[in-house]
């Protein structure tokens, strides 16, 4: 009997998905891939295969999970296997250049960003902007390597610095720094491809943007932690032009589930500067606004497998997004 399984290797973050599969009844397994062997002469089981490998693995001890990840989602679509959040998903998920170069391929404006190896060339890169400007690494997640410079003599001293994290792949990008007059930027998150809302993030207390509920970061920036004003807010009702060149961009590139977040310039500029391919919801916004994101997810698995067992002659009750 076909089922849908959960391509991952984070336990805390796959949890509240877990809860919800459970909760509607659907059948699963789970594909942990820190490590393993793939015999390509076997055939992949029948079900509906979703991909929720993360780009900061590495920084949980999985280094070589994404790779792993690559071989098995090739062996699953080239078995034909339905793949929510494609092989294209998960390298747009560990290379915020190819997010860059395939948004403005779409007409999605990004931030001036420049792509160097090495202690030199990063400190070149920064003589491209005028004004400050933000490192990050290429293959990042979890704010790694974000750091906020003034002047290339301040970038020269973090470069040749103790505090220096050099990038799991070697690539660290210095990208434009926009500023939001409000200090916030926003996150809109899609299910099957569709618009489902969209969260207001505070930026004033630095750049680790994860809505995770089990966060790994000290409280100061954590989104679980009580303090006076809320660090995620969804925003009721939030319509935009950009909503439909986000759903046509997901969809040209074989993304089914995802978080896009842009930040807007004190001139109204929209600059796209991140996509997520293994969302995470914060619990308490979803709370105050009533909105269920694990639930969205769990009920378009379960159509996408009922969808997939019907074309088999299956008959499979599940419930529908």
């Amino acid at each position: 009997m076909s089922q849908i399984y959960i391509i991952h290797e984070n336990d805390e973050w796959t949890a509240p998905l877990r809860v919800q599969l459970n909760h509607l009844g659907l059948p699963f397994q789970e594909w942990f891939l820190d490590d393993g062997h793939l015999d390509l002469s076997n055939a992949p089981p029948a079900g509906v295969f979703y991909n929720r490998m993360s780009a900061s693995s590495h920084t949980r001890g999985h280094r070589y999970a994404p790779e792993y990840a690559a071989v098995v989602l090739a062996w699953l679509e080239g078995h034909g296997r339905r793949v929510v959040n494609s092989s294209r998903a998960l390298q747009l998920e560990i290379s915020k250049v190819a997010q860059y170069a395939a948004l403005e391929a779409h007409g999605i404006r990004t931030p001036h960003t420049v792509a160097a190896i090495g202690s030199k060339a990063i400190i070149d890169a920064a003589q491209a902007f005028n004004d400050s400007f933000i490192t990050k690494h290429n293959r990042a997640g979890k704010g790694l390597g974000v750091r906020l410079f003034k002047n290339t003599e301040a970038l020269k001293e973090y470069v040749h610095g103790d505090d220096f994290e050099v990038p799991i792949e070697g690539i660290t990008l210095v990208q434009q720094y926009i500023e939001s007059p409000e200090s916030f930027i926003t996150r809109c998150e899609f299910v099957g491809g569709k618009f489902l809302y969209a969260v207001r993030v505070d930026t004033s207390e630095g750049f680790e943007l994860c809505p995770a509920d089990e966060c790994q970061v000290d409280d100061a920036y954590c989104p679980t932690t009580e303090i006076s004003k809320s660090k995620f807010e969804i925003i009721t009702g939030f319509t935009h032009p950009i909503i439909e060149r986000y759903e046509r961009f997901l969809k040209a590139n074989g993304i089914d589930i995802a978080g896009i977040e842009f930040v807007i310039d004190r001139h109204d500029n929209i600059f796209t500067y991140d996509i997520n391919t293994n969302t995470n919801y914060n619990a308490k916004a979803e709370t105050k606004a009533m909105v269920p994101g694990m639930y969205a997810v769990a009920a378009y698995l379960g159509s996408e497998l009922g969808r997939y067992s019907a074309a088999r002659g299956e008959k499979l009750e599940v419930a529908t997004a």
